[in-house]
């Protein structure tokens, strides 16, 4: 069946290249432990699972974009929460580079 699907798709996978896309969905799921997705592969070192949690370009190009859309959002936010007690509101300012 695998392979009628390859010739009808006109591909080339193997069973090897689901268990890559397998490993690489379970390993970067936030739910499943990295140890579990070990245990599944067969892997005997946790460092050999990790190469599965690597992101890709387009991962780390979205990661970032989002990360400027909530930086973008907070700073749009007039309601947005004071520092911690113990802080000074005005060096935090200095610090970071916002001039009253």
């Amino acid at each position: 069946m695998f392979d009628r699907a390859n010739d009808l798709l006109g591909a080339n996978w193997t069973l090897h290249d689901l268990r890559h896309t397998a490993a690489y969905r379970t390993a970067r799921d936030p739910q499943m432990p990295l140890t579990d997705v070990q245990w599944v592969l067969g892997h005997a070192h946790l460092s050999t699972t990790q190469i599965y949690t690597t992101p890709t370009r387009s991962d780390v190009i979205a990661s970032v974009l989002a990360h400027h859309r909530r930086r973008a959002e907070h700073k749009a936010d007039p309601l947005a929460a004071p520092p911690s007690s113990g802080y000074n509101p005005d060096s935090l300012r200095i610090l970071f580079g916002r001039r009253p």
